[in-house]
């Protein structure tokens, strides 16, 4: 059904959920997959913080780094294929939906995995979630994955449901 799965990782729980997910249909498709970390530097640069961070870019990477070399870690241990990939906002152009577009489309991503809500809280306030504005974008399926919690929550309601009729 699929033969290339996009899975954009950000450290986050919600993120490894959606990368559970996508590493189970790329294992039962024979499906290649590419895990994705973004880095993005728009929410700090703004923040009185990263004046006290000078070398935050290096940190983001480095913390690409460590994320992708787990996922591939993963990966091979579960007979996945494929190689992660670390990609850079451009301060001056796109953000972080066009830039997981933007890769999507490199890769020939036919399904793109992504988790409702990450790392990025202040933006999702301001300017709404990474993953509504990528579902806005993109030009393949999306499989938006909520994070346990909110499948823990949906479960208890319809098991009260349940219990009340």
């Amino acid at each position: 059904m699929y033969s290339r799965i996009l899975a954009p990782i950000d450290g986050s729980v919600t993120s490894a959920h959606a990368f559970d997910e996508a590493v189970k249909l790329a294992r039962a498709n024979g499906a290649m997959l590419q895990p994705l970390y973004i880095v993005d530097l728009h929410p700090v640069a703004f923040d009185a913080g990263a004046a006290f961070y000078p070398d935050l870019r290096s940190a983001l990477i480095e913390e690409g780094r460590r994320l992708t070399a787990e996922a591939a870690e993963r990966m091979a241990r579960e007979g996945v294929k494929g190689k992660p990939r670390i990609s850079e906002v451009e301060m001056a152009g796109d953000d972080v939906a066009e830039r997981i577009e933007l890769c999507a489309e490199d890769f020939g991503a036919d399904l793109v995995v992504m988790g409702t809500h990450g790392k990025r809280g202040w933006r999702r306030l301001v300017l709404g979630s990474v993953a509504e504005h990528f579902m806005r974008r993109a030009r393949c399926p999306v499989l938006l994955v909520p994070g346990r919690e909110a499948e823990a929550r949906a479960k208890l309601d319809v098991e009260s449901t349940q219990a009340v009729v």
